[in-house]
C-alpha cells in the first residue's frame, strides 16, 4: 500500500516593513507490501530509434502502469553527443550507470534505447513489460523505503529511510530527482526537425548510499533546483539496489509537494 500525506506549515516573519507569510509544503510516501520495480530507460535525443521508447515510457500511466506498480525513470546518456546533437538532459553519471549494469548483466556493449527492469535488461519491452511487472508485483518486498519531501521556493529537502532484512552488507540506497512535461525542438543529428517529448527525466542521481550493518540507512539532503527546472513537474525516486548483482529490491516515487 502506498501512503501519501500532505502537510502545510506556515511561519510568520516580522520585519520593519511589515509581516510576510512563508509557507513550506511537506509530503511523504512509504512502500507497502508489494514489490514495485524500477524501470530505467537509457535514451538520447541524438538517437533516431529512441523516440518510440520515450513515447512508450510516457504512456505508462495511461496503460495502467501507475507508480504503485512500476517506477519509471529516463536516464539520458552522453555518448551520442558528438554525433550531431548534444542532449542537454544527458550526464556522464547516467552513462557510467548503464555501463555498470551492462557488466552485471554480462552484456558486451551498451545501446539506446535500452530498458532495464529491476537491474535486468528487458528485451522485447513492448510485449514483455506488463507481464514482468505483474510477476514482480506479486512478490513480497525484500526492502522498505520511506520518503519525505519538503518544498520551499527553489529548494527541496529530502529525507529517506531504507531497510532490508537481508543483503545489508551489499545494498545501497539511491535517489533520483526527475522532471516531467519536457519537450525539445531538435535542430541537428538523427532527429533533426522533430519535436521530442519526455517524461520522468532524471535531473540528478544521488548515491550509492550504503546501508549499515543493521540493514538500515537514514539519509537527509537539501537540493537547490536549477532555474530551468519546473518545480510543478518534478518529483523524487528512491530505490534500494544490490551492488553485487544490480538487482533492485524496492522502489518508490513521490511527486514534489504541491
Amino acid at each position: 500500500m502506498r501512503v501519501i500525506t500532505l502537510i502545510l506549515t506556515a511561519s510568520l516573519l516580522t520585519s520593519l516593513s511589515g509581516i510576510s507569510l512563508a509557507a513550506e509544503l511537506s509530503c511523504s510516501a512509504r512502500s507497502g507490501n508489494t514489490t514495485v520495480p524500477l524501470l530505467e530507460l537509457y535514451t538520447s535525443e541524438g538517437c533516431s530509434s529512441c523516440p518510440p521508447a520515450d513515447d512508450w515510457l510516457s504512456s505508462l500511466r495511461q496503460s495502467g502502469l501507475v507508480p504503485n506498480r512500476v517506477v519509471p525513470l529516463a536516464l539520458h546518456v552522453d555518448y551520442w553527443n558528438d554525433l550531431g546533437w548534444e542532449d542537454s538532459y544527458s550526464q556522464k553519471t547516467f552513462t557510467d550507470r548503464q555501463y555498470r549494469l551492462a557488466d552485471l548483466n554480462r552484456m558486451r556493449t551498451v545501446f539506446t534505447p535500452q530498458f532495464v527492469l529491476n537491474g535486468r535488461n528487458l528485451s522485447r519491452w513492448h510485449s514483455r513489460a506488463d507481464s514482468e511487472i505483474k510477476r514482480i508485483n506479486a512478490t513480497a518486498p525484500p526492502a522498505r523505503i520511506t520518503l519525505v519531501l519538503s518544498h520551499h521556493a527553489r529548494n527541496i529537502g529530502i529525507t529517506a529511510d531504507a531497510e532490508t532484512l537481508s543483503q545489508a552488507a551489499q545494498t545501497d540506497l539511491y535517489l533520483a530527482v526527475y522532471e516531467n512535461n519536457l519537450s525539445h525542438d531538435i535542430d541537428a543529428g538523427e532527429n533533426q526537425n522533430l519535436t521530442l517529448h519526455h517524461e520522468y527525466v532524471a535531473r540528478q542521481l544521488i548515491g550509492p548510499v550504503p546501508l549499515k550493518d543493521n540493514g538500515k540507512v537514514h539519509f537527509v539532503r537539501d537540493i537547490s533546483l536549477d532555474k530551468s527546472w519546473k518545480a510543478s513537474d518534478m518529483g523524487v525516486v528512491a530505490f534500494v539496489q544490490n551492488r553485487n548483482d544490480g538487482a533492485v529490491l524496492q522502489s518508490l516515487s513521490l511527486p514534489l509537494c504541491r
